[in-house]
């Protein structure tokens, strides 16, 4: 089972990303990064996800999971030139984690980059 540099190594892997982070949202505090960031700072791209996650996670329009609906699975940001991508990590235990890809607009397929990051968050809770 990989861990989370792997985990990230893989992510590096997915075609057009830029960088890759595995992320506290209540702390946003880096767990783990690969690649580039956004204006070269890791920590600030994880402090400003971060409050992105906080903003939608407070807000019940979004989250059905206490309805008994289903539980938040990713955001997708776009940008001029770039895509954010943010996955939930959904363990056993309330984990606040969430797997965050840049990715270079022109290169990736967004479709793929979803896909694939979502069973990397199923291998990472498998580790």
């Amino acid at each position: 089972m990989p861990g989370i540099d792997q985990v990230l190594s893989q992510a590096m892997g997915i075609p057009g990303v830029l960088g890759a982070g595995l992320i506290d949202w209540t702390s946003g505090l880096t767990l783990g990064t690969a690649g580039q960031a956004p204006h070269g700072d890791h920590d600030a791209a994880a402090a400003d996800t971060a409050e992105v996650v906080q903003a939608v996670a407070r807000n019940a329009t979004f989250d059905t999971s206490g309805a008994g609906g289903p539980a938040l699975e990713d955001l997708i940001i776009t940008a001029e030139g770039s895509y954010h991508l943010i996955r939930f990590v959904h363990t056993v235990f309330d984990s606040q984690t969430y797997l965050w890809l840049w990715l270079d607009r022109n290169q990736a397929n967004l479709a793929v980059a979803r896909l694939r990051l979502r069973d990397l968050a199923a291998e990472l809770v498998a580790s």
